[in-house]
């Protein structure tokens, strides 16, 4: 069946939630992607940053095939095979170089929506029982971290909020890396007083907005001087897309109460988790949270091998080294006015708003970008990435947008 179809179908059968794009990818390799005419696509979106060891890995493919012929599903009334190994895989990464951070636990979910939905349960349940019920969760304006309704008040964007209102109450919106907004919210009090602050070390979806350094640091000092919940959405920052560590916090030195994590866990298969370390992580009690798909072992095998291969190809430093290229390449395009991001994580600001044009134009010529809004495009490559793959991206980059400037 090929595209015209599909599109068909989907017009009369799905539920029109996305803007996509007229081409149909029916096959994947390493950094490419191949549509139903055969045409090959280089990708640097990466699934919007879930597909971290590259399509169609033969790690993780050997991993799900031979899982799947065992056991895909069983529930959370049993114990499976893996899980807890992975759980503890994960602590170790979150505890940072040699294991010198605090120990952490897990409750598995499917995406990273669940898992910030997990993260605010904790905080809420921390309000109620140590901070004589404050319930209100602080996040920045520009953030993201869902479409469900918690996750979606939590997200700082109120263009993705307006059409389902009223949101659910108890969500404070601050500009990003104004500590004396910060500070102001965090010492309100009455009714709607916060018992946590939740933080993006970079923000994707809002246009790829670092988190300083002195204000993460800042958010850490003032939460725990308060006796407040600091958590890091590291949905997509995680697993090394940034560079050098799995998680963007650890960059600079922070260590939060509680991590979300999704998208490059376990490359492309849905699956996601909430980490929580010293009291925050014994406050979920049985029947308190739940998941009937999260943790399976499907999704757990998926990861083990998905973190195998990360170790195997020392993602820690290529990410780095390769991010470093692509983000002095991008300076060079034509309308380029800005770069911002860290690793494999980068945003290209355009001095006139032709991102969206530029991004089809793009797909055309056989690259997947992503434009965020009218003025950024969005680069999240597989974290296989290389010097190559840069040159060939930014040579068809860089004429789409030489074009566009000469319009």
């Amino acid at each position: 069946m090929g595209l015209q179809s599909q599109q068909q179908l989907e017009r009369d059968s799905v539920m029109q939630t996305y803007g996509r794009k007229p081409v149909m990818f029916v096959r994947g390799e390493g950094m490419r992607l191949y549509d139903d005419e055969g045409r090959r696509y280089l990708d640097f979106l990466a699934g919007v940053g879930a597909v971290s060891v590259g399509h169609a890995n033969t790690r993780v493919a050997q991993a799900l095939s031979e899982q799947a012929a065992r056991l895909v599903h069983v529930g959370n009334y049993f114990y499976v095979e893996g899980r807890g190994e992975l759980a503890g895989r994960l602590g170790q990464l979150l505890s940072g170089p040699a294991g010198m951070g605090p120990s952490w636990k897990l409750f598995f979910a499917n995406s990273g929506a669940e898992a910030v939905e997990g993260a605010i349960k904790i905080a809420r349940k921390h309000g109620t029982q140590n901070l004589d019920g404050a319930f209100a969760v602080v996040s920045a304006r520009k953030s993201f971290h869902g479409r469900t309704l918690a996750a979606l008040a939590a997200t700082g964007q109120a263009a993705k909020q307006d059409a389902f209102g009223p949101m659910p109450q108890g969500f404070v919106h601050v500009p990003l890396n104004d500590v004396e907004a910060l500070r102001a919210a965090l010492d309100a009090r009455g009714e709607g007083a916060p018992c946590a602050v939740l933080l993006e070390g970079i923000q994707g979806e809002g246009g790829v907005w670092p988190c300083e350094p002195e204000y993460l640091a800042a958010a850490r000092a003032m939460t725990a001087e308060r006796g407040m919940l600091l958590m890091c959405d590291e949905v997509q920052t995680g697993f090394y897309r940034t560079g050098t560590h799995p998680f963007s916090y650890q960059h600079h030195g922070v260590v939060p109460d509680v991590v979300t994590l999704a998208k490059g866990i376990a490359n492309g298969m849905p699956m996601g988790a909430v980490a929580a370390c010293g009291d925050a992580a014994e406050l979920l009690c049985p029947g308190e949270h739940g998941s009937t798909f999260g943790g399976s072992p499907l999704a757990v095998a998926a990861a083990h091998a998905t973190l195998d291969e990360l170790e195997a190809r020392d993602v820690a430093s290529s990410v780095t080294r390769v991010g470093a290229c692509l983000a002095e390449a991008l300076q060079q395009c034509a309308l380029v006015t800005e770069v911002r991001g860290r690793g494999l994580m980068l945003a290209a600001q355009l001095a006139v708003p032709v991102a969206q044009e530029a991004a089809d134009a793009a797909l055309a010529a056989g690259l997947v970008v992503n434009a965020i809004g009218d003025s950024i495009l969005r680069l999240l490559p597989p974290l296989i990435c290389t010097e190559a793959d840069v040159d060939e991206a930014l040579e068809i980059l860089d004429g789409v947008l030489t074009r566009k400037a000469g319009e």
